[in-house]
Parts: structure tokens; C-alpha cells; sequence
């Protein structure tokens, strides 16, 4: 999959890459730039009709990629998403995670237990399944890079919203103890916090995207 406009200083020629969260929002985009940049791409996702739609995407392009049904909230499905993509493409360079639920508008005193859960598991919990099963895989290859996606409400806080905001900030963290734990072995870990993208989710939270920019714009940081 080939585009002009892609630095040399930023090819991913010869890399392999499980996007998590691929089937639409930030993922699908990431995983359409990987593939552009060169890298065999693992499109993974809970959204199978997704997952398959942005795999074949990229070969249609003439890139290569792979469509996985995953279940972030289960360490069997993320151990077997590592496992396909490595028996597909023969290793593993990089892993993002963008997969995200969010929780509807309630204070830590309306919002209840399973709520509260759910967000913890496919936001944090699930980043955790995936770097373990990921990072081994890398390892094998000299090294590799572990980028998760917080948010800007991981930095700041947006009334209503106790889990996602914890599971945003607790990301940043993760990623630090990631670098620290394997830098030795080669591994990179990072964490990009974007603010208001007009993504599926971010449109049914925000009907004014203006006021969403302000929430997490500079002066708010």
C-alpha cells in the first residue's frame, strides 16, 4: 500500500503491527497510516464486519492485513490475536491499543458496579491483557513499540465521567511502568492523548464538538 506522502524517515517497510480497536474511530485510521507506511497490519476488533471492512481496505490498496476478532476483556482472545498474527506474518513489531467504552454521564455516586466494570476492563484491563501477551512476541525480534491511546480527560477532568477519565489517566502510567520493566529488552512504550476527534463514540457523547474542544483544549489543561 503505497503514499507519497509518507516520510522515509517513517517507514514501517518489513514491520508488523496488531492495531486493536480497528473497526472504525482512531484505530481504523491508524491501522489505514500503518498499512500506508508499509507495515503488515492485524485488524482487531470486537466488530468482526469492521475488523474485515478496514483489512480489506488496506489490500485492496495493495497492502497486507489481516482481519482478528478480539475480545479485549478475555487474556485467551488476546493471547490468540498475538498467535494469529504472528503465524500469519512470522512476528510482531508493534501493538496499539485503541480500544474504548465509555461511561454514560453519572457521578461515582449514580453509577453502578457493572458500569463502572465494564469501562475498567475494555479501557485498562484490556491494554494489560494485550501488552502481555504482545511484548513476549516483540522480545522474540529485538524489541518493539507499545502505544496506547489515553485521552486529554486523562489529564483533566470531565464532570460525569469517573471511569473513563481513570482508565484515561491510569493508561499513562501503565505505559511508563511498560518502559521501565523492558526497556533492556528493547521495548518502547507511549501513550498519544488526543483531544475532541469527530469519531462515532465522540459524536453520541458531543452534539456541540465546539464545546467538547473547549472541555479539553489547552486552558483546561
Amino acid at each position: 500500500m503505497e503514499d507519497a506522502m509518507i516520510d522515509p524517515a517513517f517507514t514501517l517497510e518489513k514491520k508488523i503491527a496488531i492495531v486493536v480497536g480497528a473497526a472504525n474511530g482512531i484505530g481504523r485510521a491508524t491501522a489505514l497510516a500503518f498499512a500506508a507506511a508499509g507495515a503488515k497490519v492485524a485488524c482487531a476488533d470486537i466488530e468482526e464486519p469492521g475488523a474485515k471492512t478496514t483489512a480489506a481496505e488496506i489490500e485492496a490498496g495493495g497492502g497486507q492485513a489481516l482481519p482478528v476478532h478480539l475480545d479485549v476483556t478475555d487474556g485467551a482472545s488476546c493471547r490468540g490475536a498475538v498467535a494469529a498474527t504472528v503465524q500469519r506474518f512470522g512476528g510482531l513489531d508493534v501493538l496499539l491499543y485503541g480500544a474504548a467504552d465509555s461511561d454514560k454521564a453519572a457521578t461515582v455516586l449514580e453509577m453502578d458496579e457493572a458500569a463502572w466494570d465494564r469501562v475498567i476492563r475494555i479501557n485498562l484491563t484490556g491494554a494489560f491483557l494485550m501488552a502481555r501477551a504482545a511484548i513476549p512476541a516483540m522480545i522474540t525480534r529485538g524489541g518493539g513499540s507499545v502505544i496506547l491511546i489515553a485521552s486529554q480527560l486523562g489529564r483533566v477532568a470531565s464532570p460525569g465521567r469517573p471511569a473513563y477519565c481513570a482508565t484515561k489517566g491510569a493508561l499513562i502510567q501503565l505505559a511508563k511502568v511498560l518502559a521501565a520493566d523492558h526497556a533492556a529488552q528493547g521495548i518502547r512504550a507511549n501513550t498519544i492523548s488526543p483531544g475532541a476527534i469527530e469519531t462515532r463514540r465522540m459524536l453520541r457523547r458531543w452534539k456541540d464538538m465546539d464545546e467538547a474542544r473547549k472541555m479539553m483544549g489547552p486552558k483546561h489543561l
